[in-house]
């Protein structure tokens, strides 16, 4: 059985997803695609995909059984809602919603409809690497996790695409997600403070410091940083009672040259 898939939106995470639903990816077709610039859309279309006028078409159209929204965040709640009314399953691209109202009437929407239709793309609980983590926590021979220092750096972002909101609806979700998951705990408090701009920034708040205060009284400590130059750099580690557990650096292999001992960074998520 194959599953007809539409995508909603053929910008940079649209396409990968293309790609890796066409090229990795077993049992899947794609059948349409949408986006509001149209010839960009035409131009990711894969062969006999249907480029669809509007995401509201191609969610109502009998063709597609299944949606990943990859528009930009705050257009995701209608598309949401349009996915649960149709009964649709349907994986979104971060952030779900830009606002706690649209994410409860999301949820609303969903619990009323009766089963569960909506996945978010938070794909770090399916890395090896963080389920090895979440692996030596859960074993218990570490005690319990006190503190979590987590690390989300970014090479660049897009000027001007990129607002200031964004470090906190775009990238700290990610490290928010993870949290919860790795610890098997909730937030109760979230504080956030802005050091020293970055130049290479200009007037983006960039970086930016969240601390998360969890419901055992564990504290989490996020940096956020999009201008860093030198690639996409995720870090973790957690303090234990008996002994701290670390994500290793990616990728792993170490250089020895004449320009002395490194290690390679991934250019952006895409390669991580």
């Amino acid at each position: 059985m194959t599953l007809q898939v539409g995508i909603i939106g053929t910008g940079m995470i649209g396409q990968d997803h293309i790609r890796r639903l066409t090229n990795v990816v077993s049992g899947v077709e794609i059948v349409g695609v949408t986006d509001i610039d149209q010839a960009r859309a035409a131009a990711a279309a894969p062969a006999g995909a249907e480029v669809f006028a509007t995401p509201s078409a191609l969610i109502s159209s009998e063709k597609v059984q299944a949606v990943i929204i990859c528009s930009w965040g705050p257009a995701h709640e209608e598309q949401l809602l349009a996915c649960i009314a149709a009964g649709k399953p349907v994986f979104c691209e971060k952030p779900m919603v830009t606002s706690e109202a649209a994410a409860l009437r999301v949820m609303e929407a969903e619990v009323a409809f009766g089963r569960r239709l909506v996945q978010v793309g938070f794909m770090r609980r399916f890395d090896a690497d963080y389920r090895r983590l979440k692996a030596v926590i859960d074993g218990g021979k570490l005690g319990v996790p006190l503190l979590f220092h987590s690390v989300h750096r970014n090479a660049s972002v897009p000027e001007g695409l990129y607002t200031s909101e964004m470090p906190l609806n775009d990238t700290l979700v990610h490290d928010a997600d993870i949290s919860r998951w790795l610890l098997s705990d909730d937030v109760n408090g979230v504080e956030v403070r802005v050091p020293r701009r970055s130049s290479r920034g200009g007037a983006l708040r960039d970086p930016v410091f969240v601390l998360l205060h969890m419901a055992s009284g564990a504290l989490v400590d996020v940096e956020i940083s999009v201008n860093v130059a030198y690639g996409y750099d995720i870090r973790g580690e957690i303090s234990c009672e008996a002994g701290v557990a670390a994500l290793p650096n990616r990728p792993a292999t170490v250089i020895s040259d004449s320009n002395g001992i490194r290690q390679a960074i991934p250019e952006d998520w895409r390669e991580r």
